[in-house]
C-alpha cells in the first residue's frame, strides 16, 4: 500500500518494513508494562473478595459484593488479555472502564484532608495517565506479538 510522500506503490517501503519489528516489540512491552498491574491487582482482589468488598462497603459503593466481584474479574481478566494481546480492543475500554470508576471512588483527592490530598492527587494523575495509554493500546492495536496478531496472521 502506497502512503502519502512514498516512492513506493504496492508494496510496504523499505522505511516501513524495517520500523514494523521495532513497533510490534513496543507494543509487546507497552502490553506487557501496562497489564501487569492490572493481573497484579487483580488477582489480590480475586483471592480476597471479602475484603475488597468490605472496602468498598466502607465507600459507600452500592451492592459491594457484585460490584467487587465484577472490578476484581475485569481488572485480572482484563489485564490479562491485554498482556496477551488477546481481543485487545475489548479489553482496553473494559480495563479503562474500569480504572475510571476506581479512580472517581478511590481517589477522590478533593476529599481528602489536607495532609493526604498530595498522595492521592498523585494517585488519581496515574491512573488519568494509565487511561491513556489503555486509550493508546486501543487506537494502535496489540501488534504482531500478540494472540490477535496470530488471528489475524492465520486470517490471511
Amino acid at each position: 500500500m502506497a502512503t502519502y510522500g512514498s516512492r513506493s506503490s504496492g508494496a510496504a517501503s523499505w522505511d516501513q518494513r524495517s520500523t514494523a519489528g521495532w513497533q510490534d516489540a513496543v507494543l509487546l512491552a507497552a502490553r506487557v508494562l501496562l497489564g501487569a498491574i492490572f493481573v497484579q491487582s487483580g488477582f489480590g482482589k480475586l483471592t480476597d473478595i471479602a475484603g475488597f468488598a468490605a472496602g468498598l462497603e466502607k465507600m459507600g459503593v452500592p451492592m459491594p459484593y457484585v460490584a467487587g466481584l465484577a472490578g476484581a474479574v475485569v481488572e485480572f481478566f482484563g489485564g490479562l488479555a491485554i498482556v496477551l494481546g488477546a481481543w485487545t480492543g475489548l479489553a482496553a475500554i473494559l480495563v479503562a472502564g474500569f480504572t475510571v470508576a476506581a479512580t472517581l471512588i478511590a481517589h477522590r483527592f478533593w476529599e481528602f484532608p489536607p495532609e493526604q490530598q498530595r498522595m492521592q492527587n498523585i494517585q488519581f494523575m496515574k491512573n488519568v495517565a494509565i487511561v491513556g495509554g489503555l486509550l493508546a493500546l486501543l487506537a494502535a492495536g496489540a501488534g504482531r506479538y500478540s494472540v490477535d496478531g496470530f488471528r489475524r496472521r492465520k486470517e490471511w
